[in-house]
């Protein structure tokens, strides 16, 4: 019996959230006594070293250029994976293909699911109690799982990623997916950046403006701002559906839900549904004119004043600080 863990490799490395889980994984494994295992698809010898590291006793090495992020095909591969290991607790990231197959994978295998987990588990007899944000972030809610298998996915940047000098001993898997009658075609993959390279769900740094920008001609200061900290640009909801910004860019309720340790919010008023995409971050930077803009109460630190004036000097200054730092 191990903890299974599902891994994604994109663009050539491993996934933070997958590392996360890797790690988060391991940790269950050593309360029940047991090992983790990871699979994952299309892998180099470079990225299953690292899977390794995070603490995976056993890696499954599938090589398989159809299944891409069909998520029915995940879910038949998963499940394959999990009967052939006798897994009994199944680890997700909360992200896109989590939310897909973690769903299907817990109807297949009648199992528990918790998803958005925000904290390690503890073990109660048989059952698993995990902690997950509800009420948009408002409360906190432990959710035990009782049944047999149990899956479990975490919601992005909340766990330390540790690596160490473990090596995994890595198999080949090959999954039977002759069967899956898969009803999704992939038509066109196109990639998205913003700021840096980093997913927003995966950022540590986050810049994100508003209506208080007042066009997108005035974006310039605010990319420059994320670049001088190495930050991923966002946005509110309506910057986007004016087609200021592109809508990958969009966090909030409506949008991606995010927990970066620094989060500056520029001319944003910090609606509630604004807020609940973006609270659990651990520092949150407020910048607007209005000195009256709920966002400034979720605050740890605020400034008002006129956008225009603030970011070009903010961005010179940090500019001049990591210069004199080197």
């Amino acid at each position: 019996m191990s903890v299974l863990i599902y891994t994604e490799v994109n663009k050539g490395k491993v996934k933070k959230a997958s590392l996360e889980c890797v790690n988060y994984g391991a940790k269950i494994a050593q309360l029940l006594g047991t090992t983790a295992t990871a699979i994952v698809v299309n892998a180099d010898a470079a990225q299953l070293e690292e899977i390794g590291k995070a603490g995976a006793n056993k890696i499954l090495s599938v090589k398989n250029d159809a299944i891409g992020n069909d998520s029915m095909l995940i879910t038949a591969m998963v499940e394959q994976a999990a009967k052939a290991e006798g897994s009994k607790v199944i680890v997700f990231a909360f992200d896109v293909n989590g939310k897909a197959v973690a769903p299907r994978l817990s109807a297949k295998l009648r199992a528990g699911l918790v998803a958005g987990a925000v904290d390690y588990p503890t073990v109660n007899g048989a059952a698993l109690e995990v902690k997950k944000n509800v009420f948009s972030g408002k409360a906190i809610a432990l959710y035990s799982i009782n049944s047999d298998v149990k899956v479990i996915s975490l919601l992005p940047n909340s766990f330390p990623i540790v690596l160490g000098s473990n090596a995994a001993t890595v198999a080949d898997f090959s999954a039977d997916l002759s069967a899956v009658a898969s009803k999704i075609v992939v038509k066109e993959v196109k990639s998205t950046s913003s700021g840096t390279s980093v997913p927003l769900p995966e950022a540590e740094l986050v810049v994100s403006a508003g209506r208080g920008m007042k066009g997108p001609e005035n974006w310039g200061m605010v990319e420059d701002l994320a670049n001088a900290i190495g930050a991923t640009t966002a946005c509110s909801r309506p910057v986007a559906d004016m087609h200021w910004r592109p809508h990958h860019e969009h966090v909030g309720q409506t949008g991606v839900a995010i927990r970066p340790n620094l989060y500056i919010a520029i001319g944003i008023s910090g609606a509630i549904q604004h807020l609940a995409g973006v609270n659990g971050s651990k520092t949150i930077v407020v910048i607007n004119s209005d000195k009256e803009a709920p966002f400034f109460k979720s605050a740890d630190y605020g400034i008002v004043g006129d956008a225009f004036t603030i970011l070009p000097k903010l961005t010179e200054a940090i500019k001049k600080l990591k210069a004199n730092a080197n």
